[in-house]
């Protein structure tokens, strides 16, 4: 087995504005205005759709159903033996043409309680483009309290309950479930998440969704913002959750690892990428894998079996990973 080189997936109509820069750095043309995310190496769907969000691979056929098909030789036989054929991953580019509301997402067990789903939706961002982000709870806040800003749609108090925080390329986010967060517009980022698509909305003003009927995941207001934490986050809460990457190696907090693991890779002459299922993103120069040479954008989708695989030229990878069995 090789790695495959992945075109973009690019669910449309997104409810908020973006894509362009996900076009340019993938190289690709394309202007349609609500594609923001690229599902990369996706087995999961859009909340809600049968199909939509699921990776096509070159040849026609569904990554969900191939991997199902030979789990082993996809994903080793540590993983399969834990997790069975599931990937415990999704990788996107995301292209914040806007602002992004202000949301959460549930964690495991409000997701198996509740969603009767196989995960919540812990996820991580590094920075390709910086921007604003506004992450965490400045201070505690009322359960009711944020609930009336909720039904009043006050977006103003919304935005100002969070820690408003500069980021640069080559950062890194941590946004644990139940974090309350917003990315700020023109920010391009690789974001590495649980394979789920559920968001709890507190904010939809402006935005192309009704949020009302949509935001709180079938559940009501009351039960939804139950998985949001209220808690406020001081400044060395801050630092664990943001922060800059180091030259190579592990990029998130360890607190991620649980969930998943992203690995910057310098390239300068010849390098190794380790085995394992993981997804190969070129996010600088010119780099030459598996005698496929490859330009900045590139995504690789790398199969357990294929193994080892060796880097050669100049620039960077990042490789994400599912969880260490």
């Amino acid at each position: 087995m090789n790695p495959i080189l992945l075109p973009s997936n690019r669910p449309a109509e997104r409810f908020y504005r973006g894509g362009a820069r996900i076009s340019v750095f993938r190289g690709e043309a394309s202007d349609a205005p609500r594609e923001p995310e690229d599902w990369i190496g996706s087995t999961t769907t859009v909340n809600g759709e049968p199909l939509l969000g699921l990776t096509t691979l070159p040849d026609g056929r569904v990554l969900r159903d191939v991997i199902e098909h030979d789990p082993t030789a996809w994903l080793g036989d540590a993983h399969v033996a834990r997790w069975g054929a599931d990937t415990r991953l999704l990788v996107k580019l995301l292209d914040a043409g806007q602002r992004l509301p202000v949301h959460a997402h549930p964690h495991d067990d409000f997701a198996a309680t509740h969603l009767g789903r196989a995960h919540g939706k812990a996820e991580a961002w590094y920075m390709l483009q910086g921007g604003t982000v506004h992450v965490g709870l400045r201070e505690d806040v009322d359960a009711a309290a944020l609930a009336d800003l909720v039904d009043r749609q006050d977006v103003d108090a919304l935005l100002g309950l969070l820690h408003e925080v500069e980021v640069a390329a080559g950062d890194v986010v941590w946004v644990p479930p139940g974090e309350l967060h917003a990315i700020g517009a023109g920010i391009l980022l690789l974001e590495l998440q649980q394979p789920e698509d559920l968001s709890i909305l507190l904010e939809w003003d402006g935005f192309a969704i009704d949020g009302a009927e949509a935001g709180h995941l079938g559940l009501g207001f009351e039960l939804a913002l139950a998985a949001v934490n209220t808690r406020g986050r001081s400044a060395a809460d801050l630092d664990a959750l943001i922060g800059t990457a180091p030259d190579s190696g592990s990029v998130f907090p360890a607190a991620a690892d649980e969930y998943f693991r992203l690995e910057r890779i310098p390239v300068d002459g010849s390098t190794v990428v380790g085995r394992g299922f993981s997804i190969v993103i070129v996010s600088g120069g010119d780099i030459e894998i598996d005698g496929r040479r490859l330009r900045i954008g590139s995504s690789l989708l790398v199969p357990d079996a294929a193994g080892v695989l060796e880097a050669t030229g100049a620039g960077e990878l990042l490789v994400a990973r599912p969880p260490a069995p």
